[in-house]
């Protein structure tokens, strides 16, 4: 059996962190989405949260199984036996970071590899902090993110705007 590991902050989850599921979730038996926390980012939603939006857009993929971590990467690649880690790159910076973190995750852990997936052209400007960035100050954010979590984004935005 083939299983992918797809990991992220996903504070919010964008089209573009959809679409690159969807995409890996067509090469693998199993693809695990694990959100993911950062110590060096502030979130807008907490780990949990994350978790349950991320499964609320998910869901109708049947081979794909949402976690969330606070773990060292390499650990849960291995915990979970994955062949590879699967990442979206948007342009040539990603590419090198993406890059420059796979050589360092290879040398903790030797069976690590990477399966890097070009983001469609449409997509390719969305972030997750663009979407806050736009949404702190009113913008429209509902072409940059599923449709189902919309709401809770504009909600806890307006929040933060009071």
């Amino acid at each position: 059996m083939t299983s992918l590991l797809f990991p992220g902050s996903f504070d919010p989850l964008t089209r573009g962190h959809k679409d690159i599921a969807r995409r890996a979730s067509k090469i693998c038996d199993k693809l695990y989405v694990v959100v993911m926390n950062n110590n060096k980012k502030t979130y807008l939603f907490d780990l949990d949260e994350r978790v349950q939006m991320v499964k609320e857009v998910l869901g109708e993929y049947e081979n794909i199984e949402v976690l969330g971590s606070d773990g060292l990467l390499v650990d849960i690649f291995k915990d979970l036996g994955c062949n590879a880690v699967v990442r979206g790159i948007r342009s040539e910076s990603d590419f090198r970071y993406e890059a420059e973190m796979a050589l360092a995750n290879k040398m903790l852990c030797p069976s690590y590899d990477v399966t890097l997936l070009p983001c469609r052209d449409d997509l390719s400007l969305i972030s997750s902090s663009l979407v806050k960035e736009v949404g702190s100050y009113g913008g429209d954010i509902s072409g940059m993110l599923p449709a189902q979590i919309v709401d809770k984004v504009n909600e806890r935005l307006r929040k933060g705007r009071t």
